[in-house]
């Protein structure tokens, strides 16, 4: 693994999938509102310009990363040992396989990204690791990623899994596409498997978000904020768990509930089957 960064001294892949450190990644943005090093100046600089819009915008990043893994331990504590995280990102503390295996060591993950980086970063991660794998590929192509070796091996589909799409569904348009996707990540899940899904709304501040959303289109990658019914979507075929699809920070709290959860502008939740 080659990369470098002008910003920081690091090296650009010349690895398969190639990177391009000029052209702002929606996975690096997100690494970078979390306080990660794997990002370059062209996504530091959408990252920065996010913030100074929606100042909460670390926070909801963090927010949303705490949703996930209280869904993690939710599928976790409902027996399920089997995890495909679809638009996975780059890996950072306490991610999927971090949380799942703490709670049951044979867990299994698989992480999926269209990102060349996360998948270049995850791969190094992970090593050597026979319980999890990183994926390349598309989440709109569900035959080709369930094809997979990696996750033939690792996921046994006759068996509950949780299925994880946290943050990436409003990086994809409504059509076709994403419909027949959704469905035929239900119809692979065995009865008992969860879905978990997070997604940005402008239900909180439409201002804001609209502002937000024509940054991240100016920068080649386009947002497609949506609202609770158009999200409740998204889990047809699967029965909502309590409390329902709610602002993320609403979703089985660990402590306090937060006060105003409408400004996180994320909904959450999990379906069963």
């Amino acid at each position: 693994m080659r990369l470098e960064d002008s910003g920081n001294g690091r090296e650009v892949s010349t690895a398969h999938p190639p990177i391009d450190p000029n052209r702002p990644s929606a996975a690096r943005i997100y690494d970078a509102y979390l306080g990660g090093t794997h990002n370059f100046d062209a996504d530091r600089v959408v990252a920065a310009r996010a913030v100074e819009l929606l100042p909460e915008t670390p926070q909801i990043a963090r927010a949303n990363r705490a949703f996930l893994r209280r869904a993690v331990r939710y599928a976790t504590g409902r027996g399920i040992r089997q995890f495909l995280d679809l638009g996975s990102g780059i890996p950072t503390e306490h991610n999927v396989h971090e949380v799942a295996q703490e709670l049951a060591p044979d867990a299994r993950v698989v992480y999926v990204d269209l990102d060349p980086t996360a998948v270049l970063y995850g791969r190094h991660l992970l090593g050597e690791d026979p319980r999890t794998a990183v994926v390349h590929g598309d989440l709109q192509h569900p035959a080709a990623i369930l094809a997979e070796p990696e996750v033939r091996n690792l996921l046994d589909l006759t068996r509950p899994v949780a299925v994880l799409m946290v943050a990436v569904l409003h990086f994809l348009p409504d059509g076709p596409a994403m419909d027949s996707a959704l469905a035929a990540y239900r119809d692979a899940a065995a009865p008992g498997s969860v879905l978990a899904v997070s997604h940005l709304t402008s239900s909180g501040d439409p201002a804001q978000m609209e502002r937000v959303t024509d940054l991240y289109n100016r920068a080649g990658t386009p947002l497609v904020p949506r609202d609770a019914a158009q999200v409740a979507r998204f889990f047809e075929g699967w029965r909502l768990v309590e409390p329902g699809l709610v602002f993320g920070p609403q979703w089985r709290p660990d402590g306090e509930p937060v006060s105003e959860p409408a400004r996180y502008l994320t909904l959450a939740g999990v379906g069963e089957r």
